[in-house]
């Protein structure tokens, strides 16, 4: 895989097209959004969903620790799917979960599915967490600087000769980081909503995850955007 350079706050950042970003010079990984057991919450309200996406995610997460070696991994909040997850994880997958972060500083960022730390799993949470000039947190402060999150699950659309295509994506600015959902069972928002275009209203750059590089391209100033999909919604 061919990772994408970015600086943000002049820090090098690699964007990774597994979904998540390193930080080489402190031997980081950010993750956001695994959503883990997001089947099994389904499963308890009737909905009934191929129980596989906590081990599935678990495997990507294990290809990405494996890739970077990393020293730190912060998990960028909605790393379960809901308060009570972390206590509904099978056995294997706990244990697969206990073996991947052994030896790895963890800081689980809260989000608003998990607004509590996992109990029996090793590291320290925090609603947002800083090192050198970044800020980890899981949903963007709107006027922020040098920050990284997620919450938003964004998506992009790049147009191609063949018609566009639709992608999982990281969004940049010289100000903020958005991350992809990483987890299995999450969908994705476009870039030209409200809640994200809100964010990025002079535009940036949007990242299209693929098998084993990225797709870049500038998304222009979203605000245009936002009222366009607005424009349109109210038609």
């Amino acid at each position: 895989m061919t990772a994408a350079p970015i600086h943000l706050a002049g820090e090098r950042l690699m964007l990774d097209p597994g979904g998540f970003v390193a930080w080489p010079a402190q031997r980081l990984l950010a993750v956001a959004d695994l959503h883990l057991e997001k089947g099994s919450a389904f499963a308890a309200r009737g909905q009934m969903v191929p129980p596989y996406d906590t081990k599935e995610t678990l495997e990507r997460l294990a290809r990405a620790l494996r890739r970077w070696k990393p020293a730190r991994l912060v998990l960028l909040g909605d790393s379960f799917h809901d308060a009570k997850g972390c206590a509904r994880l099978a056995p294997g997958d706990c244990a697969m979960l206990l073996r991947l972060l052994a030896g790895i500083e963890v800081v689980w960022v809260l989000g608003n599915h998990d607004p509590v730390a996992p109990e029996g799993l090793p590291g320290i949470a925090a609603e947002e967490w800083a090192l050198g000039p970044l800020t980890f947190r899981h949903v963007a402060k709107p006027g922020a600087a040098a920050e990284l999150s997620g919450h938003f699950h964004p998506k992009a659309t790049m147009p191609t000769r063949a018609g566009g295509v639709t992608r999982p994506c990281f969004l940049a600015d010289a100000k903020r980081l958005l991350l992809p959902a990483f987890g299995a069972y999450t969908g994705g928002l476009a870039i030209t909503d409200p809640a994200i275009a809100a964010l990025f209203p002079r535009g940036g750059r949007a990242f299209l995850l693929g098998a084993e590089r990225l797709f870049s391209f500038p998304t222009g100033p979203l605000r245009h955007a936002m009222r366009a999909a607005l424009a349109e919604g109210s038609a």
